[in-house]
Formats: C-alpha cells, sequence, structure tokens
C-alpha cells in the first residue's frame, strides 16, 4: 500500500488560515476536510453586558474588508428588537454605504485574488507587470467604493459614522453631488470589468447547488429580505435557525452551517444571482446579457462575472441614490426611551453572502446573548462538497497540479476565513 502526501504550507489569496486534508485510498476520494485552525475570536462572548449602541462598532471590527455587513446586520437586529424603523433618505443612506462596500470588496476579488489563477499568474503584482492596465483598472474601482465609504463611514475601514437608527451625521447633497465624477467614471470601469472577465477561459463544470440568499420585492438584495431558496424554501429573517444550524466538526475551529436534514447550500453572488436576476438594473442586466450569463449560473468558476455584474449594479445603484438624495431631517432615528427584555434578528447580504444576526437584550438596553453566522460559516461545507467532486474528477493528476486546482476551487468563493472562525496548508493521502 502506497502512501503520498502533500502540504502547502498556504493557501495565497485568501482572507484568514486554514488547511485542507483530502485522504484518498484505492482511487476513491474518503474523506475531505477543510480544516480552519484560525483561533476563535470570542466575538459573541464579549458581547455580552455591553450596550445594544455599541454593537454595529464592535462587530465591524471581525472584518476589515466587509465591516459595512456587520454593522447593518447588527443595527438592523437592535432596530427590530426596539420596534424601530428606519425608512426615507436614512435607509437610501445605508444602501449606499452598502454599495460602497460591494464595489471595493468584489473590484479586490476579482483582480488581486481571483483574476491571476485564470491568466496563469501567482498573484497580481506579478498579473500586474504584463496587464498594468486591468489591475489600474481594479484599482480604481476599489478607490470608488473606499471613496463612498470615507464619506458616509467616516473612515474607510471599519466605519464609525454607522449607528442604530441611522447615522452619527449625514452627508451634505454637495458632499454626495461631489461623488458623481468618480463614480460615472466607475461605471465605465464596472462595465468593462465584466467584459474583460467573461473572456477568461472557464472549465465547463456546473454543481447542484442549493443557492440561498435574500429576496425583496423591488430591490436587489442588500439590506432587508425574506429568506429564499432555490428549492423552493420561503421564510422571514426570525425563522432562519428553526431551517438552519450550526454544527461542530472535529477538524475546524469554525462552526458549520447546513440546512437541518438537507446539506450544505451556497450564498453569494451565484446565490443572489440566481434568485434576484429579474432585479438587476437596467445595465447591470445587459452586462449580464453581454456576457452571455443564463438566469442562473451553477458554474463555480464563473462566479467572478456574476460578482463582476453586481459591481456593475452597486455603482448604478450609488448612482440613483446620489441623484434622488434629500438630506433627512436628522441622522438618526431616536430609539425608545424605555426598555424591555426582547430580541431581534436580521440578515444583510455581505459581498460574500447572508450574514445573519441576533440578539437578546435585558431591560437595561444590555446584550444578554448575540449569535453570529458569517457567510463563509455558511458556505465551508459546500466548499467541502466542491473540493470533494473536483478530486473525483482529477484522480490523474499529479500532487501540485491538484493542490492548484484545489486552490483554485476554493477561492472561487471568496471565502473570508477570519470572519469564519472564528486555508492552505494540503494534506493530500493517497493509499
Amino acid at each position: 500500500m502506497a502512501e503520498r502526501t502533500i502540504r502547502v504550507d498556504y493557501l495565497a489569496r485568501v482572507e484568514g488560515e486554514g488547511a485542507l486534508k483530502v485522504r484518498i485510498e484505492n482511487d476513491r476520494v474518503e474523506d475531505v476536510e477543510l480544516r480552519i485552525f484560525e483561533p476563535p475570536r470570542f466575538f459573541e462572548a464579549f458581547l455580552r453586558g455591553r450596550s445594544y449602541l455599541e454593537a454595529p462598532d464592535i462587530t465591524a471590527r471581525i472584518c476589515g474588508i466587509c465591516p459595512v455587513a456587520y454593522q447593518m446586520s447588527s443595527a438592523h437586529a437592535m432596530e427590530r428588537a426596539l420596534g424601530m424603523t428606519v425608512g426615507g433618505s436614512l435607509r437610501e443612506l445605508r444602501r449606499l454605504l452598502y454599495c460602497g462596500e460591494w464595489i471595493e470588496s468584489h473590484a479586490l476579488h476579482i483582480y488581486l485574488l481571483h483574476a491571476p489563477d485564470f491568466l496563469g499568474y501567482p498573484d497580481a503584482i506579478r498579473l500586474a507587470k504584463d496587464h498594468p492596465e486591468a489591475v489600474a483598472r481594479g484599482l480604481a474601482l476599489k478607490k470608488a467604493g473606499n471613496a463612498l465609504m470615507q464619506v458616509l463611514g467616516g473612515r474607510e475601514i471599519h466605519p464609525i459614522n454607522p449607528r442604530v437608527g441611522g447615522f452619527y451625521r449625514v452627508p451634505t447633497r454637495g458632499e454626495l453631488e461631489a461623488l458623481r465624477p468618480i463614480l460615472s467614471n466607475a461605471l465605465d470601469l464596472a462595465e468593462e470589468t465584466v467584459r474583460f472577465v467573461a473572456a477568461l477561459d472557464f472549465p465547463d463544470i456546473e454543481e447542484e447547488y442549493e443557492f440561498v440568499a435574500l429576496q425583496h420585492p423591488r430591490e436587489y438584495p442588500m439590506n432587508e429580505g425574506s429568506v429564499a431558496s432555490s428549492r423552493g424554501l420561503h421564510l422571514p429573517v426570525t425563522e432562519f435557525e428553526d431551517v438552519f444550524e450550526e454544527v461542530q466538526v472535529p477538524h475546524s475551529n469554525a462552526l458549520q452551517s447546513i440546512r437541518r436534514g438537507a446539506g450544505s447550500y451556497l450564498v453569494g453572488p451565484l446565490a443572489r444571482y440566481a434568485l434576484n436576476h429579474d432585479r438587476l438594473s437596467p445595465r447591470a442586466l445587459s452586462a449580464a446579457h453581454g456576457a452571455g450569463l443564463p438566469p442562473v449560473v451553477r458554474n463555480p468558476y464563473r462566479s467572478i462575472v456574476v460578482r463582476a455584474v453586481e459591481v456593475v449594479y452597486a455603482v448604478e445603484e450609488a448612482l440613483r441614490i446620489l441623484d434622488a438624495y434629500t438630506p433627512p431631517p436628522a441622522p438618526f432615528v431616536e430609539p425608545p426611551a424605555s426598555f424591555h427584555a426582547t430580541e431581534g434578528a436580521a440578515i444583510t447580504e455581505a459581498p460574500r453572502g447572508m450574514l445573519y444576526h441576533r440578539y437578546r437584550l435585558n431591560a437595561d438596553g444590555l446584550i444578554d446573548e448575540a449569535k453570529i453566522v458569517a457567510p463563509t460559516s455558511q458556505n465551508q461545507k459546500r466548499i467541502e462538497d466542491d473540493l470533494r467532486h473536483l478530486v473525483e474528477r482529477s484522480l490523474d493528476l499529479d500532487e501540485a497540479t491538484l493542490t492548484d486546482a484545489c486552490e483554485r476551487a476554493i477561492r472561487n468563493h471568496d471565502p473570508c476565513i477570519s470572519c469564519a472562525t472564528h486555508f492552505l496548508s494540503l494534506d493530500l493521502e493517497r493509499r
């Protein structure tokens, strides 16, 4: 009996650290383990005893790439617990802030993390030597997203301006109007990005995903909606934990979220697009059609094209909100003067997929319990399934080629390992 082992100490171009172990016996894949060894960071624990007002600022520190998602999910959950309604211009400003995060996060992934896989480069530095115009386009898009974050959030990383009820300060009409030239240019860059990634060479692979995402009757979802799936699921956010559960697996420091009795599911751009394709803006829908995308995309490698379409959408949506903006009479909705024990839950769509927050508050407005389910926690089991299918199709590859293929399959889903713990060393066993 021969045994072969491959070790890669670090998976490049993902957020966080972990390992993948694949065990093969007699040309059969016996086990696939996505082993997250980043230590848990205990955000849910040290939120206990803190004021409800602190949750958006504390949870934003979970991720430097998508802090707005954590702020928005926590703020929405608190507002539902307290019976608060945030509408009008404040609601639109929150959506505008989320547009900024989608633009900068997707641009980062498309150009610096994912495109090198398709163009044969080990990293974006070497990609930039031969394709400087492409990397410059990605950086310009990211800068446009960062500009929105700066104006609305107070700074580009870990924004300090959002709060429960709205914002500490809202921008003037002039401050937003100054962003128009940047966003107009970004819209052209975003459409060029779709054309750029649509021309890449994709493996001819499809997976039978259960897509899960928010669905809104009028909007492509960001801040609000009900939970829907491609297999007929429709439920309010408050029933999320009735249908989905987190399980501990011995090989990972991160919990894995599964659908009760049904196994893995997929969140993120592919899921949002499949369930909300008809809610895209005109130019985003035109870009999708021009790229040859069907209404449902099951090829995980083509997720880079769907992300690019979402960038077009986010820029177009940002311009729509900017043009219609009228400053609200107050920067935030006042919270209630008195409290009683209560609970609230919310889901918003982070760039990588649904982000669930639930909080239980006591009569002093302090947090007694917090539960946070990150997108990568929800995708971990599905990533393992993708890897199993990949290895089963690729048993004749040598270890170096198979290792590279596994890394590429993982990057299709833009995992944020730090969010989940809370990859890649590859240990491949052949017997």
